[in-house]
């Protein structure tokens, strides 16, 4: 399958951005979805999954609720809603595919390419 992440841009903190990550190829709906996000000089960290049928979501716990992860299979399409933006959300952030509903980037197999969210003070 292949993703591609878009939505990110320049946000004031506080703000709001949503991102999406379309998918073509093989089946979408058969797919754990998640969003990873890397800052500049650390290492790529969970920000949120999804299962196939979008009924269970993760997020990570230290984004206390402001995140929000959704899926569209009949637009094959997974977002990621962030709220309350803040200086230390900015990073590269990562749509990805998988088989299992897992916090760890090595359970998921398809990657899109990125989307840079940068969220000024």
């Amino acid at each position: 399958v292949q993703l591609q992440a878009s939505g990110g841009g320049l946000v004031q903190a506080g703000g709001s951005l949503r991102l999406s990550c379309g998918a073509s190829g093989r089946t979408f709906s058969a797919y754990v979805m998640g969003w990873f996000r890397q800052a500049p000089g650390k290492e790529r960290e969970f920000v949120a999954a999804i299962t196939t049928s979008g009924v269970s979501t993760h997020s990570a716990d230290s984004l206390m609720n402001r995140f929000t992860i959704s899926r569209d299979n009949a637009k094959n399409t997974v977002y990621l809603q962030m709220n309350s933006l803040k200086p230390e959300d900015t990073a590269v952030y990562y749509c990805a595919a998988g088989a299992r509903l897992n916090h760890s980037s090595r359970t998921y197999d398809y990657w899109g390419q990125g989307t840079q969210v940068t969220v000024s003070s």
